[in-house]
């Protein structure tokens, strides 16, 4: 499962959000959605477009979970 999502943020991804990102991912089980900070970091501005993979037995969750969260935070 993916989604792919254009951050809007005027500060793109910087370290508050990036913390609540690592926190909201923390329990899923999906490989990719455990490791988007890593993929990500912190370089990621306002109006690019990032693609968020997950992988595994809770993929749905995490897509639904991260896409929620990028819409609330990013």
């Amino acid at each position: 499962k993916e989604f792919t999502y254009v951050i809007t943020d005027p500060e793109g991804i910087h370290a508050r959000p990036a913390g609540l990102l690592v926190k909201a991912a923390a329990d899923l089980k999906a490989a990719n959605a455990k490791t988007i900070f890593g993929v990500m970091g912190l370089g990621v501005k306002k109006d690019m477009e990032v693609k968020v993979t997950a992988e595994g037995e809770d993929e749905d969750q995490a897509v639904e979970t991260l896409q929620k969260f990028f819409s609330e935070n990013l």
